[in-house]
């Protein structure tokens, strides 16, 4: 491979400029990112506390092995809503190390609304679970949730991928002998009994933790029955009598150790085996991303810049250098593991489809798994291109992508508009992992383009009635739709609704990436498989 060079001046005032951009909505979001792990209410972690009780976070702290990170997930779920009511959503999800072994943990957050479970928070779990079951990781399920957040019930309750689909996909993550352990750290309630009671092995905290599938309350209401909650469900009645539980623990440390010890039993799995190369950093400063960043979407960007700051030794084998330019293909290394990487770098063509469709072919056959950095407006329009093709070659890249027998990870590092964000491997198209920088916009196309089409199709209907619109009537349309997009378009916006699965500093993708391989690779990749592709 061959090392990159940069054509970037650092010192220019414009690179200046745009890191100093990029810089605030950074600082302002690792802020929001602060204040929002604090969890719950100051009057709330405090009663926690004093129970004896660790913090959802502290207790992940203590279950991983030492000095090895945590990779959370959508920590900014449910941001901006319900009156900030609900930070992360309740609950903490996302990727550690035990004993060696990647995990799926989740962990509810007993300090917001007593762990309860509204729309974003059941969106949270269920995507954890995919994860686990794509990478075919052990889950360990950190329960301390009072169940369903009742004002939300019909969010939340009866569709396929609500709270029920907790318990069909720990049975389905069963049936594939991934390992699930639970430890009941305090409330467990109604539906919540079956996450501990699927579990291969489930740990209760004595005077803490109870399993029931009606509380007192209800048990009272329903029979006239009066019993306490200790006696109706607590750690020594399903330790010593239901067997609903295996292992009683003294305390929040103690259960978080037998939970480790259990881990030193499970056995380890069937790893995809990749060629593993010596781990360099990138020759280049991965702090002047950035000044890279786009800022202003209208701006183009060389995405070799960069590749060429998140890659080992800044080398890339380009794959088509001199053909399609407006996409960048070719294979690399990140900290070790083999990727294929392709990159945005202007409008989808004809010829730009065909070149990443090849090149999602060669990943596949080859079994290196596949990086998508997304800036990206769609594809061209227009008579001659229509009439060239392009419906019929973009959708050879589409179901490409969408065939991909290799783990796809996904990077919207600028923009990610229309059948765009489809072809580079967008949501829909189960990249293992997707992730945004702060700076990222995400919409079916972009605000001046919405506006555009609009205030048009609005003009047409007026005139279809011998009527015309007003300058000051356009404008204000104009200006109501920019500023929906602008908002709907942020990268806090998608993440609150988990359509990514977090913002990240764009200087901590290299390693977040790494991660979502290294984890990937708990799971073989089958076999390449791709139907019709239309000639």
């Amino acid at each position: 491979m061959y090392k990159l060079e940069t054509k970037l001046n650092v010192n220019s005032e414009e690179f200046k400029k745009n890191k100093e951009s990029f810089l605030e909505i950074l600082n302002t979001y690792k802020a929001t990112l602060r204040e929002v792990k604090k969890g719950g209410s100051p009057q709330a972690i405090q009663k926690h506390k004093e129970r004896g009780k660790l913090l959802a976070r502290e207790r992940i702290d203590l279950l991983i092995d030492a000095n090895t990170p945590f990779l959370e997930l959508s920590p900014l779920a449910a941001y901006d809503s319900y009156d900030n009511q609900f930070p992360s959503a309740g609950i903490v999800t996302g990727i550690g190390v035990v004993h060696g072994k990647e995990t799926l943990i989740i962990a509810n957050d007993a300090t917001v609304k007593g762990g309860s479970y509204m729309k974003e928070s059941i969106k949270k779990h269920v995507r954890a679970q995919e994860i686990a079951m794509d990478n075919h990781l052990p889950c360990v399920y950190m329960v301390d949730s009072g169940g369903v957040f009742l004002p939300d019930q019909a969010n939340v309750f009866p569709d396929k991928f609500h709270f029920g689909r907790f318990f069909y996909n720990q049975a389905r993550l069963s049936a594939m002998g991934i390992p699930q352990l639970s430890i009941v750290m305090g409330s467990c309630t109604a539906g919540g009994a079956y996450v501990p009671a699927m579990s291969d092995e489930t740990i209760i905290v004595k005077n803490q933790g109870t399993i029931f599938i009606g509380g007192p309350p209800l048990v009272k209401a329903a029979t006239g029955e009066e019993v306490t909650a200790e006696e109706l469900g607590g750690a020594d009645v399903h330790t010593s009598i239901s067997g609903v539980s295996d292992h009683l623990a003294e305390n929040d440390s103690h259960a978080i150790q037998i939970c480790r010890n259990i881990f030193e039993t499970l056995r380890a799995s069937d790893k995809q085996i990749l060629e593993l190369s010596s781990i360099e950093e990138p020759a280049y400063d991965p702090e002047e991303l950035y000044g890279i960043a786009p800022m202003d979407l209208k701006k183009p960007v060389d995405s070799r810049e960069i590749i060429m700051r998140m890659v080992d030794g800044s080398r890339f084998h380009e794959f088509k250098a001199r053909y399609a330019p407006t996409i960048i293909t070719g294979f690399a290394n990140i900290m070790g593991y083999p990727v294929g990487i392709i990159a945005n770098n202007g409008v989808l063509f004809s010829e730009t489809s065909l070149k990443a469709a090849h090149f999602v072919e060669l990943c596949s056959i080859r079994k290196i798994p596949l990086l998508f950095l997304q800036n990206i407006t769609g594809f061209i329009v227009g008579k001659e291109y229509e009439r060239g093709g392009i419906a019929r070659n973009g959708a050879k890249l589409v179901h490409a992508v969408a065939n991909a027998n290799v783990p796809k990870f996904s990077v919207i590092f600028g923009g990610s508009f229309g059948a765009g964000n489809y072809a580079m491997a967008g949501r829909a198209y189960e990249p293992r992992l997707l992730f945004m920088w702060p700076n990222a916009k995400i919409s079916v196309m972009g605000g001046e383009q919405a506006a555009g089409v609009l205030v048009q199709v609005k003009q047409e209907q007026l005139a279809a009635r011998g009527k015309f619109m007003l300058k000051e009537d356009e404008d204000a349309l104009r200006s109501s739709i920019l500023k929906t997009y602008e908002k709907e378009g942020s990268a806090y916006f998608s993440t609150s609704r988990l359509w990514d699965d977090g913002i990240i500093d764009p200087i901590d993708t290299r390693k977040i990436i790494a991660m979502g391989i290294a984890a990937s690779l708990n799971n073989k990749f089958p076999e390449p498989k791709f139907g019709v592709f239309r000639m």
